[in-house]
């Protein structure tokens, strides 16, 4: 599993912030407000975007375990109101250290992850998920959705190719891309969970101009590595949607899923 660099991180930051739902955000801490201190494991945890979303605004002293394989991002975390942060450098591909990284937690969360997974990863985590009786949250799982506006006739296509690209194996197996928010809640309802899902896009506007540049070269990116014969028309539409951000009337919708799950009494 790549590394993603921690300037891409802090770019997409505050659109992953104002995408994510509140709802289930706050039915989670919602379900976790009795006891002492809650403690949370975070998997591929960057830099602790994850844990500066949930933690602000939550009173309850928690302890984070922020895992990822990159210390470079992880340096980079620090603590969040009255949450306390421990790091772990940990290669998730290896689902061996699955069991002792999730044990005993109350609350197991990614963000950005769930779509670069195998459906047997995630089946081996939702597992451990479920022996340790924590509650789950998952957000920002991509889902297939790109809209871009003004419309352009290459986007069906693009679309169609990144989505293709998005199931290429990332090092878990093959990865389950725009599936993962559905077989997410398929798997944790077969676990026991009650399931809570709802949609967390980003809408980005055109002031947002360097993340939406990012985001359409690397789309071009990933269409024309499944389409080689075809870079030529892959560009040119990069180029259009390019010229559209500059000339600040670019607007795109990337859908997102949010899961949540607690356990039902008896599971």
């Amino acid at each position: 599993m790549s590394s993603f660099s921690a300037g891409w991180l802090a770019l997409r930051e505050p659109a992953d912030h104002r995408a994510r739902s509140r709802r289930l955000t706050q039915a989670v801490r919602d379900h976790l407000a009795a006891g002492t201190t809650v403690s949370v494991v975070d998997l591929a945890a960057g830099t602790g975007s994850n844990l500066r979303y949930v933690a602000s605004g939550w009173d309850r002293p928690q302890a984070w375990l922020l895992v990822d394989q990159d210390p470079d991002l992880l340096s980079r975390a620090r603590q969040v109101g009255s949450a306390t942060v421990t790091t772990r450098v940990a290669d998730l591909i290896d689902g061996r250290q699955m069991p002792a990284i999730l044990e005993r937690r109350d609350l197991i969360t990614a963000s950005a992850l769930l779509d670069l997974v195998s459906r047997a990863w995630l089946e081996q985590m939702i597992a451990a998920c479920q022996r340790s009786r924590a509650t789950v949250l998952f957000a920002l799982t991509y889902d297939g959705r790109m809209e871009c506006s003004p419309e352009d006739p290459g986007d069906a296509a693009v679309r169609a190719l990144v989505n293709q690209h998005q199931q290429i194996d990332k090092g878990f197996g093959a990865a389950l891309g725009p599936d993962a928010a559905g077989c997410a809640a398929e798997l944790l309802e077969a676990a026991g969970y009650r399931v809570l899902r709802e949609s967390s896009d980003w809408q980005l506007q055109p002031d947002e101009a360097e993340l939406q540049r990012q985001l359409i070269q690397g789309w071009a990116d990933a269409a024309a590595e499944l389409s080689a014969g075809d870079t030529e028309s892959i560009f040119d539409w990069r180029n259009r949607r390019l010229a559209h951000v500059t000339a600040n009337r670019s607007r795109l919708v990337v859908g997102h899923q949010d899961v949540a799950g607690t356990l039902r009494i008896g599971n």
